[in-house]
């Protein structure tokens, strides 16, 4: 379990805004159950259980969280925010959701929801318009409060000492196989002060040609790319970063598509600023690619959204042609990738500011060589 803010006031505010929300979408009750939308507006994280968890959100009225038993003694119910109602193992909880959902019209349920949860409610609700509530929530979660980039902002700081660590040479890399090394930046996430770690990929040589390669027996050897791109979840909130480094001398192949990696990633985070649309950020660091002659060799979008999860809207992918807004929180992660030889990514988290693009990460960004 990840931990959330204890200020009642937080979540008072958010069921405010997302009410208003509502009103606007006609949307009479919301339905979350596991996902991140239930703990943004309660602060409860739900296990992923085959008991139904819900909380019930009607537009007009104070909202219910629907538990198991078993599971209300881990949840402290908050006056303003819900209310708890806790089911026997006996009893149905779709009949209880649906009797507090009695009388909507159109509702919105959590994207995340468990198709068996929503089959077992139907029945009850006849002739009810279902939605997705992604449309409610979504775009106040993706505009990050002072608290949550300052959740982003600490997360980001920890990754960034290990990736410092890294480029010092402080964690061996040759002859250690990919595997060895990424259980290492684990185990550094974790001490860094991340409740979990969301992933560590390390990618020798030819294998860093495959963006999301998977750690494996491979060993590190001399004069080689190494592409290390890692992060966790940290009081609730990711960081993501990305750097690579070079085992021995840096080839003249790969040190000219790094300075063009770079260009482009600066690019893109120079174009992050409030009213530019995701994909002209996405087309920022294409464009300097492609003229360099490697746009083949890019397959990715540039970026995506950070926050509660590690890949969230807004997405930086050609189009999408929503314009950004102040807190809006994503990655800028431009690569190139010649199969067979090497690839390369460099990613820092950022955050659309009125004062321009607030950059999260830290850390060198050129290749560093760790002979």
């Amino acid at each position: 379990m990840t931990a959330q803010p204890t200020d009642p006031a937080i979540y008072v505010d958010r069921l405010s805004r997302i009410r208003v929300a509502m009103e606007e979408q006609q949307i009479d009750t919301l339905l979350l159950s596991v996902g991140h939308d239930l703990p943004y507006l309660s602060g409860y994280p739900a296990m992923p259980l085959e008991r139904l968890t819900m909380l019930v959100v009607p537009r007009d009225g104070d909202a219910t969280m629907v538990i198991p038993a078993l599971e209300a003694p881990r949840v402290t119910e908050q006056a303003g925010v819900f209310g708890l109602l806790p089911w026997g193992e006996t009893e149905d909880p779709t009949a209880i959701v649906a009797k507090l959902s009695a009388g909507s019209k159109r509702i919105a349920v959590g994207d995340q929801m468990w198709a068996r949860f929503l089959v077992e409610l139907l029945p009850h609700m006849r002739g009810v318009e279902f939605t997705r509530a992604v449309d409610v929530v979504g775009p106040l979660r993706m505009a990050k409060d002072h608290a949550e980039i300052a959740a982003l902002t600490a997360a980001g700081a920890a990754v960034d000492k290990i990736a410092g660590e890294l480029q010092r040479g402080e964690i061996e890399l040759i002859g250690r196989t990919e595997a060895q090394v990424s259980a290492e930046l684990s185990r550094r996430i974790l001490l860094e002060g991340h409740e979990k770690v969301n992933f560590a990929i390390v990618a020798a040589g030819e294998n860093a040609a495959s963006p999301h390669h998977h750690a494996g027996s491979r060993v590190i050897e001399p004069n080689e790319i190494v592409l290390c791109d890692f992060g966790g979840t940290m009081a609730g909130y990711c960081s993501d970063t990305t750097r690579c480094v070079f085992t021995g001398e840096v080839t003249p192949d790969v040190a000219e598509a790094y300075a063009v990696l770079h260009e482009a990633q600066r690019a893109g985070v120079t174009a992050g600023t409030v009213g530019t649309t995701c994909e002209d950020v996405d087309r920022a660091t294409r464009k300097v690619i492609d003229d360099a002659g490697f746009g083949d060799y890019f397959i990715h979008r540039t970026g995506h959204g950070i926050g509660m999860e590690e890949h969230e809207d807004p997405y930086i992918v050609e189009g999408n042609t929503l314009p950004l807004e102040a807190g809006h929180a994503f990655s800028v992660e431009p690569g190139i990738y010649v199969p067979g030889k090497w690839g390369m990514r460099l990613e820092d988290i950022v955050v659309a500011t009125p004062d321009g693009p607030l950059i999260l990460n830290s850390s060198d960004r050129s290749l560093v060589s760790v002979a």
